[in-house]
C-alpha cells in the first residue's frame, strides 16, 4: 500500500539549510500522517534547518497540516559520521530519499533501501512528482527494504517453465529426495524416486 507520504533528507555540512527545510515541508504538507526526517552529520545544519522550518511554516497555506505532521512524524537525527547516517537511511527505508552531501553520487551507492533517490541539491522531491518521469507509486512505511516502485513488470504475467531430461534428473534426484525427506514430504521424494527404481 502506498502512503502516507514520506521524505528523508540525508545531508552533511555542505547542504543549504533553506533547501533542506523546504524539501522536508514539501512532504509534510501532504497530510497529518506524512513523515519528514532529516539525517545529518552536522549539528549546525540540524539547528539551521529547524530555524528555517520555523520561518517557513507560518507562510505556507497548509500550515495546520504541516504542523501536525511535524509534531507527530517530523524528526532530525544527527549521526556521528556518514556511514552511520547511511545505516540509518537504510534502516528507515523511506519512500523518498534526498541526498544532499559533498559526494552525493558516491553516498548514493551505499543506499540499499529507498523508494526513489534524489541526488544533489537541485534534485528536490517535487521534481519526481511533476516532471522527472519515473513512476511515482513508491513503497512506504519501510517496505522499500523488500519492495520496489510500481513498474511495468507488475503488470506482466509470468510463468516458470521447467524441463529436465532423464540424464539431468539422474544427476540431481538423490539431492531432491534428500530435501523432500528432510521436510517430511515423502510423497515428494517418491515422485522423484520412482523414476529411478
Amino acid at each position: 500500500m502506498a502512503g502516507p507520504s514520506e521524505i528523508l533528507v540525508l545531508a552533511d555540512e555542505t547542504a543549504d539549510a533553506k533547501y533542506v527545510a523546504a524539501d522536508l515541508l514539501s512532504q509534510a504538507e501532504h497530510d497529518e500522517m506524512a513523515s519528514a526526517i532529516l539525517v545529518t552529520t552536522s549539528a549546525k545544519l540540524a539547528e539551521d534547518v529547524k530555524a528555517e522550518i520555523g520561518q517557513m511554516v507560518p507562510k505556507l497555506e497548509r500550515k495546520e497540516i504541516i504542523e501536525k505532521s511535524l509534531e507527530q512524524f517530523g524528526f532530525i537525527f544527527v549521526a556521528e559520521d556518514i556511514d552511520s547516517a547511511v545505516a540509518a537511511v537504510n534502516d528507515i527505508a523511506s519512500e523518498h530519499l534526498e541526498i544532499i552531501t559533498k559526494d552525493a553520487m558516491q553516498v548514493m551507492t551505499k543506499v540499499r533501501n529507498a523508494g526513489a533517490i534524489f541526488v544533489g541539491p537541485y534534485s528536490s522531491e517535487p521534481l519526481g512528482d511533476y516532471f522527472a518521469g519515473p513512476n511515482h507509486i513508491l513503497p512506504t512505511n519501510g517496505t522499500a527494504k523488500f519492495f520496489s516502485p510500481l513498474n511495468v513488470d507488475d503488470f506482466v504475467k509470468k510463468t516458470s517453465i521447467i524441463s529436465y531430461s532423464r540424464e539431468a534428473l539422474e544427476r540431481d534426484y538423490k539431492d531432491i529426495m534428500f530435501f523432500a525427506k528432510k521436510e517430511g514430504l515423502t510423497a515428494h521424494a517418491n515422485s522423484i524416486g520412482v523414476r529411478f527404481e
